[in-house]
């Protein structure tokens, strides 16, 4: 599974990447979790708000920080596919 966390290391940025590797940890899942700070990369990934949240090439998130039960969701979600 591919991660990507996409902002420019703002604490909002920080809490997602946070919430996102809880997330992880609690459901035992390994992922190769990468932080984008290129704005330019991130606009062509498609996210125009940051922070942002891919998982597996699917913009998840994009302008605010979810919680930690929905991106658990998000990752069962592409585990399965």
């Amino acid at each position: 599974m591919e991660i990507k966390i996409l902002g420019i290391g703002c604490p909002r940025c920080k809490e997602v990447e946070k919430r996102t590797i809880n997330s992880l940890a609690a459901l035992g899942v390994a992922a190769d979790v990468q932080k984008v700070k290129d704005i330019q990369e991130i606009v062509k990934d498609g996210v125009y708000s940051t922070p942002g949240l891919m998982i597996n090439g699917k913009v998840k998130s994009s302008g605010r920080i979810p919680p930690e039960e929905e991106i658990k969701a998000w990752i069962i979600e592409e585990s399965k596919t």
